[in-house]
């Protein structure tokens, strides 16, 4: 027999919010990609090395968006199945990554901060951080399936706690798919948008066959499109500290990953605009995987790196890779 007071404490612990868990990550360098060992140019970037990563806990995998949380190369990644994993991008003294370490894995926590209660709303696309006085103080994520955008507090370089709604318009809100909100990203000081969010879809077109998207910002609130490339649709994107917008693009082509990254200058980042970049990088075959994630930050050594990520799926057969790239002087 139950006891009632026994199905009242069951109850009451499912309303709990989860405990954030260590981790450990393995990680194995990568020192070629397409062809070229490290520093060498590829196409128009620097190719600075990566790191293929591991974990014994079925709980790590699925990193969808990676956004900067502190000041010492700490990060949190979202994950499809609704947790941030937070830890620190591990440098050698020649500041060629290296590891991921010191990792918490905790899961994303409703308005009332209690566990995401299913799948629909659990699967976390995009990730970037809210800054105020020059300080993280909030992370803003993207899901989709159940579309919304959220923010959440960061307490010493982790973020957690109850999510706290971003009003998105309506139409965006009625994607109910998962080729809705893939990418978020918040615009530096240097562009001419500073502090407005930007969001792209993933497959929701406009009548001329391009990506939609919208401006989040007190003055610069509106609509905008992404140009619609063959086979790659948008899957995440970051600012450049000087206001230039990247864009991570992904897709299969021949049963194999491909992606593409383009830039698009500042000015061309405004409400009503048809946002087309210029291509730096592209890949396909086993150099890539399932490219979703964007980071834009500093190595140790003061240059600013671009780190594309990748995510497995919880697939075996798939890899969760970083590979870092820099800007030609």
């Amino acid at each position: 027999m139950i006891r009632p007071l026994a199905v009242l404490a069951v109850v009451l612990f499912a309303g709990l919010p989860a405990q954030a868990v260590e981790v450990a990550v393995s990680a194995a360098q990568i020192t070629q990609f397409k062809g070229v060992g490290l520093d060498q140019p590829v196409d128009g970037l620097i190719f600075r090395g990566g790191i293929s990563m591991v974990a014994q806990d079925d709980t790590f995998g699925g990193l969808s968006g990676l956004a900067t949380t502190g000041s010492t190369q700490q990060v949190s990644f979202v994950s499809d199945r609704g947790n941030f994993i937070a830890g620190q991008l591990a440098y050698d003294d020649a500041a060629r990554l290296f590891g991921f370490i010191g990792v918490t894995i905790e899961p994303m926590q409703n308005s009332k901060g209690a566990p995401l209660p299913r799948q629909y709303a659990k699967d976390a696309e995009s990730v970037d951080t809210v800054y105020r006085d020059g300080a993280p103080i909030a992370v803003r994520v993207a899901f989709e399936h159940l579309t919304r955008v959220a923010d959440f507090t960061l307490t010493d370089g982790k973020p957690g706690g109850a999510a706290r709604e971003v009003p998105i318009p309506d139409w965006l809100t009625d994607l109910r798919t998962n080729e809705s909100l893939e990418s978020l990203c918040i615009a530096p000081p240097a562009s001419p948008i500073a502090g407005s969010t930007l969001l792209i879809t993933e497959e929701d077109r406009d009548g001329d066959g391009n990506h939609q998207g919208w401006l989040l910002g007190q003055n610069d609130t509106g609509p905008m499109a992404y140009a619609a490339s063959p086979v790659v649709n948008p899957t995440d994107c970051a600012f450049l500290p000087n206001g230039d917008l990247l864009v991570l693009e992904r897709g299969v082509s021949m049963l194999t990953f491909t992606m593409a990254l383009r830039r698009v200058p500042a000015a061309d980042v405004r409400p009503g605009a048809l946002m087309t970049g210029e291509l730096l990088l592209s890949a396909s075959g086993s150099s890539i995987d399932n490219m979703e994630s964007l980071l834009v930050h500093t190595a140790p050594n003061g240059e600013t790196r671009i780190v594309i990520g990748s995510d497995n799926n919880f697939n075996d057969w798939q890899r969760s890779l970083l590979l870092e790239f820099a800007l030609p002087e």
